[in-house]
């Protein structure tokens, strides 16, 4: 099991940028690949970036393509999210999660099998 621990979510006008972190522990065998979702109010999960661990290799969903930056340090074990122009529909908690599966990233939550605690971004207009 990989234990995921994300940081970073917080409250910031249209616009504006974060970055979220998400750290992890555990076997790498089970984190072939990593991504982040993110659930707001009343809706389903929603896929918005993986990256592969081994090559960097990354996936975006088309509504944060060019806005969100999905990397990761390899020596830290850590994933980042780095956000810019947020808009209030970016709100929702989101969380990180780890694959062990290998191949093009999955973007159902279903083929992710760990995840963390989530982090709330609210973004306000």
């Amino acid at each position: 099991q990989v234990q995921l621990v994300e940081s970073g979510g917080g409250f910031v006008q249209a616009g504006g940028s974060l970055e979220l972190s998400c750290a992890a522990s555990g076997p790498t065998s089970s984190m072939n690949v990593m991504g982040w979702f993110r659930q707001a109010p009343g809706k389903e999960r929603e896929f918005v970036a993986a990256i592969i661990w081994s090559s960097g290799s990354t996936f975006y969903a088309d509504s944060v393509k060019g806005r969100f930056t999905i990397s990761r340090d390899n020596a830290k074990r850590t994933m980042y999210l780095h956000m810019n122009s947020l808009k209030p529909e970016d709100t929702a908690v989101y969380y990180c999660a780890a694959s062990p599966r290998w191949g093009t990233p999955s973007r159902s939550r279903y083929a992710y099998n760990n995840w963390g605690q989530g982090t709330q971004v609210t973004v306000s207009s």
